[in-house]
């Protein structure tokens, strides 16, 4: 069995001392990568609004988080001033990110929001749960069947690839280069891609864009519900308002795509290997789930809160971006126009002004405001899917193989803005 210290290696305090006094976005070493937070507590402690090396400014307390959050008016998501000189003006990326739902401001965010939530009502994703279980439970059974597997590719991966080829009625034999594609597209947004990574980022957005092309002119052709179909939905627009264009459409497309495949991936496969780093948490957990049983209420009640602090301990996209359009104070400090500021939202989860002991994970907190979903008008859009996946994957994994254990050291992601797992096999028993 892989020993709990060989998934999150310690960092010692003389290392994250050293780290802190010289942070910077844009040069981060493998071991901060692997373990953020002890530098993170450090710079929320001694210089929670830290001035970067490019002038723009690092945030790690809740409270300063929660004013940018608010504060839209101000704060702007719009991305092209930052994208431009990062992607280049006219690439497929630069393109993509200054399009997608995230990284813009109403009222392009105001239209494509309302509508892809049209299509993610309550009583629309309580219609997805049957599908979400029995698609877990195949994968279980073809785990079973091997007696392991990778609980990424294997398992975390496939749920979410799954409900948003769904929801815009990508075939089952189109899947395939989703997540490639997602990964590589997601992976450029580091704070300072390489080369490679910008390449795979270009060529993914432009087979991407190819592929959907396809995908609108057949929906066109022969549209699907649009209470359910988030793709016709996007289509169609509001009965009495504008519709999108098809730069917009395509792009957001890409964007549903991504931002409900990674974050997903990450809370899955996360939140499994936190069970195996906390094996008294996960007995806690258990012993819970075998308290409420059959009651589905219940149940559903231990895992939400479960899920939560996966989410708090270990969120899935650890840092947000904005851009102040005109002169604002953050946590004292004052910024002028046109300052960019960065929200570490791994940080913000773990202030002790906010978590009674927040470097403790534990899975019955209650009143858990995290902010793993963001705040205020660009609050994840895909929240209630996203627990629901949690949930259910979380919760039918733990029934079937209380006692998995992993096989060999899983290999983490090594990003800073996205924060999960690539790999990490494990044997049923």
């Amino acid at each position: 069995m892989i020993q709990p210290h060989q998934i999150t290696p310690p960092m010692g305090a003389d290392r994250a001392r050293e780290i802190a006094a010289t942070f910077d976005l844009r040069a981060l070493p493998a071991d901060f990568l692997a373990n953020p937070f002890p530098v993170y507590a450090l710079l929320r402690e001694h210089e929670p609004v830290r001035r970067m090396p490019d002038g723009s400014l690092f945030l790690t307390r809740h409270a300063d988080l929660m004013a940018v959050y608010r504060d839209a008016a101000v704060f702007s998501s719009d991305k092209h001033v930052e994208f431009a000189p990062k992607y280049g003006v006219g690439s497929p990326l630069y393109e993509h990110h200054t399009t997608s739902l995230v990284f813009n401001d109403p009222p392009l965010h105001t239209r494509v929001r309302k509508l892809i939530m049209g299509a993610l009502t309550r009583r629309a994703i309580a219609d997805m749960e049957p599908g979400l279980v029995t698609l877990v439970d195949q994968l279980l059974d073809r785990i079973e069947a091997q007696g392991g597997g990778d609980l990424v590719e294997d398992f975390a991966s496939a749920i979410p690839v799954e409900i948003i080829g769904n929801l815009l009625g990508v075939p089952h034999a189109d899947r395939g280069p989703l997540r490639d594609w997602s990964l590589a597209i997601l992976g450029a947004l580091e704070p300072v891609p390489t080369p490679e990574q910008h390449a795979a980022g270009n060529r993914s957005v432009t087979e991407m864009l190819a592929y959907l092309r396809t995908l609108v002119a057949a929906r066109r052709q022969a549209p699907g519900d649009p209470e359910r179909d988030v793709l016709t939905r996007l289509i169609q627009g509001e009965a009495s308002g504008e519709k999108l264009s098809e730069v917009e459409l395509l792009q957001n497309c890409i964007f549903l795509l991504n931002a409900g495949h990674e974050t997903t991936t990450n809370l899955i496969g996360n939140g499994l290997i936190l069970m195996q780093e906390f094996p008294v948490q996960r007995e806690q957990l258990l012993a819970d789930l075998r308290t409420a049983g059959t009651d589905e209420a219940a149940r559903e009640q231990v895992l939400t809160l479960a899920v939560d602090e996966c989410l708090r301990f270990e969120s899935s996209n650890q840092l947000g971006n904005r851009r102040a359009l005109s002169s604002a104070t953050v946590g004292g400090m004052a910024l002028d126009a046109g300052a960019l500021v960065t929200l570490c939202i791994g940080a913000a989860n773990r202030d002790p002004a906010v978590y009674d002991q927040p470097e403790t994970l534990n899975l019955r907190r209650e009143g858990n405001k995290h902010l793993a979903f963001g705040f205020g008008i660009h609050q994840c859009a895909g929240l209630s899917l996203a627990r629901l996946e949690g949930r259910i994957a979380i919760g039918r994994f733990l029934d079937r193989f209380p006692r998995f254990e992993l096989s060999a050291p899983p290999v983490r992601g090594g990003r800073a803005r996205f924060r999960g797992f690539l790999s990490a096999p494990f044997r049923t028993a």
